[in-house]
């Protein structure tokens, strides 16, 4: 049996504390920091992983570059949307103000501090609060 899981999304970034403050201020998740060039945001269902651009150099060099990401969404689902967008206020750049999807997600969308397109998100209709059950 083939057993895959997703340990976690990797965000490389020039400013590791400045990214991990971010992540802190918009998710109340309080980063395990194992290293000055490394942060780890633990959830429930995943984990949000930041590293510094100098530790690319284990992958292979040139293999990730910060502030480059234009194709992936990082999410989170959170209990009210609403809420969040006025707690964090006009500390975060917003993208789009909460919104009611068709797919029946209420969205919040903002950029990190590299660019990064976040969305966090309370399901509001019952086929998505089914989904999310």
């Amino acid at each position: 049996m083939n057993h895959t899981t997703l340990a976690s999304v990797r965000l490389i970034t020039d400013d590791v504390d400045r990214l991990t403050a971010f992540y802190e201020h918009l998710t109340g998740v309080t980063a395990d920091r194992p290293s000055p060039e490394f942060a780890e945001l633990r959830t429930d269902k995943g984990t949000l992983a930041i590293g510094s651009t100098r530790t690319v150099q284990l992958f292979g060099p040139g293999s990730a570059g910060p502030a480059d990401n234009r194709t992936a969404i990082v999410e989170f689902l959170v209990d009210d949307v609403d809420a969040l967008f006025t707690r964090v206020g006009d500390t975060v750049e917003t993208v789009t103000a909460p919104t009611t999807m068709p797919w029946g997600n209420r969205s919040l969308l903002v950029r990190d501090p590299d660019g990064t397109l976040v969305n966090c998100f309370t399901p509001v209709s019952p086929e998505a609060q089914a989904r999310f059950a």
